[in-house]
């Protein structure tokens, strides 16, 4: 059902200074600073050979990652990204396990511009999945 490795979030409390870090001090292909209202953060991808690393930071008090940074306040892994060929289809299978698919369980775009569902970390291993239609 998975395909590959999309990429890796971090949650950052200050996503320009995260944005310098990696730019700068690690010599990383970085984007500009890109606001996602559906998911209630800001992303900067960076760009690494292999994947992507996602740096998001809530857009304000009520995004899903706010009580992240309020658990983790220097930030963290949030989640992994993996892709799927068919999003409707890896739902219904995940479902069909008893794995819960977060929020109303419709697939939204995602920072790539794809589908994207988030199945519950206490079903699979206490790992926040996001899986992405390739």
């Amino acid at each position: 059902m998975i395909g590959k490795f999309n990429h890796v979030a971090i949650v950052v409390p200050d996503i320009d200074a995260a944005r310098i870090i990696y730019r700068d001090i690690l010599g990383a292909k970085v984007s500009g600073v890109e606001d996602y209202p559906d998911h209630g953060v800001r992303v900067v991808c960076v760009e690494l050979p292999n994947t992507v690393i996602e740096l998001m930071t809530p857009l304000d008090e009520d995004s899903p990652v706010a009580n992240f940074l309020k658990r983790s306040p220097a930030g963290g892994i949030h989640h992994i990204c993996l892709e799927v060929e068919d999003i409707i289809e890896a739902r219904n299978r995940l479902r069909a396990e008893g794995v819960r698919i977060l929020g109303d369980g419709e697939p939204k775009t995602g920072a790539h511009g794809k589908p994207v569902l988030f199945a519950h970390p206490k079903d699979l291993c206490g790992t926040l999945i996001e899986i992405e239609e390739a």
